[in-house]
C-alpha cells in the first residue's frame, strides 16, 4: 500500500513525518477531508480573519498531490 503524508500549515506548520499507509489517492482524499474537517471543528472559534490554514497530501515521494486551503476576510 502506498504511504500518504499530511502536512498542515499555519501559524505553527506540523509536518506528518511517519505517514499512512492507504490505498490510493482516493483514499487519500477521503482521509485528508475528514482530517481536515476535525481540525476546523477543534478551532472553536479561534480562527480569526486574515488567517490561513492549509492541509497538503504528499505521496510516498513527498510529491504533493492534494491541498486543502482555508482563508478568511473582513469585507469591512
Amino acid at each position: 500500500m502506498p504511504r500518504y503524508f499530511f502536512n498542515v500549515y499555519s501559524a505553527e506548520p506540523s509536518y506528518d513525518d511517519s505517514g499512512e499507509d492507504l490505498r490510493d489517492d482516493e483514499a487519500a482524499w477521503g482521509q485528508a477531508t475528514i482530517f481536515a474537517g476535525e481540525v476546523l471543528r477543534d478551532v472553536d472559534g479561534r480562527f480569526r480573519p486574515g488567517q490561513q490554514w492549509s492541509l497538503e497530501v504528499t505521496d510516498q515521494t513527498r510529491k504533493p498531490i492534494f491541498y486543502i486551503n482555508v482563508g478568511s476576510r473582513k469585507m469591512r
